[in-house]
């Protein structure tokens, strides 16, 4: 490549220059973003930001900061392995941020990247968060959005389960790192297969969702970057509802009496309105669609009391 020299033998650069050099590189490249950095420029931040061993958004802040010549060298290696393998870069730094909240990150589960955040750090779920309420995250992947309800949530009593053994693996790695090992029980099971029973203690107050909902169609064009992430966490099956149906099938077994239900459905909105009305799937099932920064249709919330109706 033509920029190898730069990377054998690099010179000092501030964070802003190095980040003008990383950008350049990742924008002729042709890559695909969304994977935590929605840009080439969000992508330059962030490698810049892990040689500083600081947050992107901490890094914001230190644009005239000098990295050193080998900060500078490993940051270039990393764009140029970004760019050779289309791997999504949180793999190859082993690090995801969401909501300013750092993870551990592998190909055992998916990037975390849910909207169902926002509303989390928002506070958007108070009126269904009694105080020492209980909450499910179903499909919790690497266990990003249990950890962030338990940071902003410390009094709730969490559960959150996954079939994939791998990706609770990791979670548990995050738990620990954020020091809620002790605050959340993770399980492992199918769904609703991974709860014992309906018992009081498995009734909640709020369960949160993102499950696998991409249609055939879309899986079979994902870019390189998305083939990357465990298929199972993103096939929804034919039209994307296959697990969502179940989801909404069982969710009213173990919600409280004021409860509710959270799904992230993404882009599946059109199809997820035919399961719902259209093709009476659920017919008597009204969703609230709840604002997030990509608009009102991509997250929804179902509550217990139109679910047992």
């Amino acid at each position: 490549m033509e920029a190898s020299p730069n990377v054998l033998n690099p010179s000092p650069l501030t964070v802003t220059d190095c980040c003008t050099q990383i950008t350049q590189l990742l924008e002729s490249s042709q890559l695909h973003y969304g994977h935590g950095a929605s840009n080439a420029q969000s992508e330059a931040l962030w490698i810049a930001s892990k040689q500083l061993n600081v947050s992107p958004a901490e890094a914001l802040d230190l644009g005239h900061t000098i990295l050193s010549p080998k900060m500078v060298q490993d940051a270039l290696q990393i764009a140029h392995k970004r760019i050779s393998s289309r791997k999504p870069l949180a793999y190859l730094l082993g690090e995801a941020w969401l909501m300013g909240v750092p993870f551990d990150c592998t190909p055992q589960s998916i990037i975390p990247r849910s909207f169902i955040a926002e509303l989390i750090v928002n506070q958007d779920f108070d009126p269904w968060l009694p105080a020492d309420g209980k909450v499910l995250d179903l499909c919790t992947g690497n266990g990003s959005l249990a950890i962030l309800t338990a940071l902003h949530y410390p009094d709730l009593h969490i559960m959150a389960c996954d079939l994939s053994m791998p990706a609770l693996a990791l979670a548990a790695r995050n738990l620990d790192r954020h020091r809620l090992s002790k605050h959340i029980e993770l399980l492992q099971g199918d769904l609703w297969d991974a709860l014992p029973d309906t018992d009081e203690d498995h009734r909640f107050d709020l369960i949160i969702c993102n499950p696998p909902y991409v249609n055939e169609t879309t899986m079979r064009t994902l870019p390189q970057e998305y083939r990357a992430e465990p298929r199972e966490a993103l096939a929804g099956g034919e039209n994307g509802m296959d697990t969502i149906h179940r989801i909404i099938a069982g969710a009213a077994n173990y919600l409280n009496e004021r409860g509710a239900l959270v799904l992230e459905i993404g882009n599946e909105y059109e199809y997820f309105h035919q399961a719902l009305y259209f093709h009476q799937a659920f017919p008597h099932i009204p969703a609230i669609w709840l604002e997030v920064s990509a608009g009102d249709q991509q997250v929804c919330i179902i509550l217990a009391e139109d679910l047992q109706k």
